[in-house]
């Protein structure tokens, strides 16, 4: 018996947050961002907070000019990459456009730098 297209797992969403601790914007957005993301685990978004100073060698060459910046991606695929507002509305309609299969959710383009980044948040990069 074969498995539907609607029981095979799908690869998990990365929602990636490059913020600063010095940032005041950043420490308040966290909690925010914390909730959003574990709100949506059952439906395979995994978070993660990107301190661009502490974990520079995993951002690699991307200047991070404003925050917060939010990178998300569904294994090598960039959906979105750009700086967004700090409210959670703006946060969880990205997370269900994406959960609900937009290819392109907006932002800036993805370079080479950004789509090498995506590859390195993976889940089984680590």
């Amino acid at each position: 018996m074969s498995e539907s297209a609607d029981t095979l797992p799908r690869t998990p969403l990365t929602v990636a947050c490059l913020c600063a601790e010095w940032c005041g914007t950043c420490r308040d957005y966290r909690a925010t961002f914390d909730q959003a993301v574990q709100g949506q685990r059952d439906a395979g978004v995994q978070g993660r907070w990107v301190d661009v100073e502490d974990e520079s060698d995993l951002v690699g060459a991307i200047d991070v000019d404003n925050f917060p910046t939010l990178l998300i991606a569904r294994g090598g695929e960039v959906l979105f990459f750009g700086t967004v507002t700090p409210h959670a509305s703006t946060l969880t309609r990205l997370i269900q456009a994406a959960l609900d299969g937009q290819a392109r959710l907006g932002g800036e383009p993805p370079d080479a730098d950004v789509r090498s980044l995506a590859a390195r948040l993976q889940p089984d990069a680590r």
